[in-house]
Order: C-alpha cells, then structure tokens, then sequence
C-alpha cells in the first residue's frame, strides 16, 4: 500500500524546494522523533563499517531515529545498526522498488517496522538527478549529519554542501592519513567536527533530541535553520527578544538555536 504524508513535515521546509508530494511505507510517527542524518561512502573500510554500525545502534538506543538513504555501504550499515524499527530511509526511486536489489531485505524490514519515504511517484526508477533530491531529504531529515567516510568529490560530499546549507552541524570520523580524504579537509577547514568519543557524542545528541521534545514552537521552527525573514514573518514578536537574550542567533541569514 503507498500512503501519501498528509502533514506538513516542518524539518523539511529548509530545503530549496518543499517535496510536492511524499510517498511512505511503515510508521510516520518517527517524524515525531529526534532524528540524526548518516552517510558515507558505498565502500567503507573496516573500521568505518564497525564504527558506523557501533554509532548507529546506541544513537538508537539513546532514542535518537536515524536517517540515510538506503545506499550501499555506510547507509546500509547505519539503517542496520540502528535496527529497522529506529531508522528511516530515503529513497531515490518510487516507493514500491527497493533499490538497490542487493539491499531489498534490509528495505521490505525498514518498511514493516520503521520507515521508508520518497517523493516520486510510484514505479519511478532512480535517476542519477533523483539521488541528489533523495541526499536533500536525508539531510534536512536530521538535526545533524554524520560522515562516516567519504573522499573528495563523492556524492557524500553534495550531502555535506546541504547541511552547509541549511546550517546543519557537520561530524565525521577521525581517520588515518590518506583515508577518508573529504571529511579530512572539513576536519582542516573548521566545517565538521569530528567523533573523537562516541559515547561522549551520543550523549550529547540524546540530550539535544529531549531538548528538543520539549521546544517552544518558535524553537522548534527555529531548529529546522530558516532564513531571518522567514522567521521574523512567522513569530515577530518572539525573534527580537530571543536573540537579545541570546537564545538564537544569525549565521549567514540563517537562525540557528545556540
């Protein structure tokens, strides 16, 4: 059966252009939940794949949902760790293909116990240009991203010009020199920071995610990282006070929560 998302998704309105339809397949009420975007490369070494799958399942049990996009490798690997009742996956293609065939098991789990999303038509085949909306959706899905591997000029590194974006928080794994060249350099440039404990991190996420549960509706609209005039447009009277007291603040045109 292929349901259409009846609600306005508000994570999403961050992105340059709201899904006109969104197609789904299992539990919609891990929208609800704190959410965390992992991706990576299709290729991980072995220690990105333990790492990743170690991450993945205790953001999981800390209570956070994971999004990715049902890929091989990383996104696999992320969907698996966080055990298919916890994840939700992004697909390129219409909602009654589960693509990639190699991972289909993994994809008919996630639709019986937690959820898959896309916003194509059903039947609709990937396309190299529908993977590009899919990373666009997996990352505006997630309070922040997570690169577990990816080199220079991966698609990875198109999810990482999204969080950019969109004001997203950036972490990515430390690794060794000559692997995982791309989030090396987002390491060098001050855009990523990286995962040097990961119970450290997962507890810092978890609390951010109750935090989160218990928002004012002018955070939680602020947390999805909307442009200032945006903001001022829909709560005029709380953005003034909010930013002298020094809740929000403006980066880039963006708010963002501190």
């Amino acid at each position: 059966m292929n349901n259409e998302i009846p609600f306005l998704i508000p994570e999403l309105t961050c992105m340059k252009r709201y899904p006109e339809k969104l197609y789904y397949r299992g539990d919609s009420r891990l929208l609800d939940r704190p959410k965390i975007s992992i991706v990576g490369t299709r290729r991980p070494n072995p220690y990105t794949r333990a790492t990743t799958y170690e991450l993945s399942k205790k953001l999981s049990l800390s209570g956070m949902v994971v999004v990715s996009g049902a890929a091989a490798g990383v996104d696999a690997i992320a969907h698996q760790g966080a055990g298919s009742e916890n994840t939700i996956a992004i697909l390129p293609c219409g909602i009654d293909i589960r693509y990639p065939a190699a991972n289909a098991s993994l994809i008919e789990a996630i639709e019986q116990y937690g959820l898959t999303m896309t916003p194509f038509e059903p039947d609709f085949s990937a396309r190299e240009w529908s993977f590009v909306v899919r990373n666009e959706i997996v990352v505006a899905l997630g309070d922040a991203l997570i690169v577990t591997e990816a080199d220079i000029g991966s698609g990875s590194m198109r999810s990482v010009e999204y969080a950019l974006s969109m004001g997203k928080e950036i972490y990515v794994l430390p690794h060794r020199l000559r692997e995982s060249t791309a989030t090396r350099q987002l390491l060098s440039d001050g855009k990523a920071t990286a995962i040097d404990d990961i119970d450290t991190f997962v507890a810092l996420m978890s609390q951010k995610g109750r935090n989160a549960i218990d928002d004012t509706p002018f955070i939680a609209y602020c947390r999805n990282n909307p442009t200032y005039e945006e903001v001022v447009g829909k709560f005029p009277s709380d953005i003034f006070e909010a930013e002298l007291s020094g809740i929000i603040e403006v980066r880039n045109g963006r708010v963002a929560v501190v």
